[in-house]
């Protein structure tokens, strides 16, 4: 994603990759190892990297406070903490999905789910390549909280189903993570009725998506004070 952030950069005239840092300094630019080394200014911060990456960030923040983009997924309930303070210092954009779609598809089934909750089973299945760490996808989550939002009463969610007494009980929604080959991420959320299935899905055919909507949030900081915005703010 990072390679794919700096190639989307480069096409537009709005942008101007500066810096990097990462474990693996091969890019065209400079590319830092460590905060200390960070000698360069910017105005922005995107990062597609791993969780463990946000102490890193957290402490390029205090040194250069500029606001930052996370498109990273699989935070813990202290990592949500630190951004929540970070938010408090500058502003930070923060989504598991940068894709315009997806957030269209959960606005979809949010609404699918106003009509059909009391009478359909909802199902989650999310697809991604084999080198995904983090399972369930932070989209598979952002759509659950799509169904959790509008529906009543409130869903239990399970991750998979295994064993003897897996019969599906009143207002479980199961969420699938599927892992192979190198599928960029494909999101379904099915409601199943008495003799007719509803299929709401998105299917992401390169990483160009997602960094496109991280440059877009980059630009949209850009006018904004500090706090924590989401994609239905930009």
């Amino acid at each position: 994603m990072g390679r794919a952030v700096c190639k989307r950069a480069s096409q537009l005239e709005y942008f101007d990759v500066v810096g990097g840092f990462d474990i693996l300094p091969d890019m065209d630019f400079k590319v830092f190892t460590s905060v200390e080394e960070v000698n360069v200014d910017y105005d922005v911060v995107i990062d597609f990297s791993r969780p463990e990456s946000l102490d890193t960030i957290v402490a390029l923040s205090a040194r250069l406070p500029r606001p930052v983009v996370l498109a990273t997924t699989g935070y813990s309930d202290l990592q949500m903490d630190k951004i929540n303070a970070l938010s408090n210092t500058i502003p930070v954009f923060m989504s598991g999905n940068m894709s315009w779609g997806v957030f269209v598809l959960q606005k979809l089934v949010a609404q699918a789910t106003q009509y059909l909750w009391d009478s359909f089973d909802a199902e989650i299945i999310e697809k991604h390549h084999n080198q995904k760490v983090d399972a369930p996808s932070g989209t598979a989550k952002m759509l659950a909280d799509s169904i959790a939002m509008a529906a009543d009463p409130k869903p239990n969610f399970i991750y998979g189903r295994e064993g003897t007494d897996a019969k599906r009980k009143p207002y479980e929604v199961a969420i699938h993570a599927v892992r192979g080959g190198t599928v960029v991420g494909e999101h379904e959320v099915s409601f199943y009725g008495n003799d007719e299935i509803i299929t709401l899905s998105h299917s992401a055919l390169s990483r160009n998506i997602f960094a496109d909507g991280a440059l877009r949030a980059a630009k949209f900081l850009q006018k904004q004070k500090k706090g924590l915005y989401q994609m239905k703010d930009m």
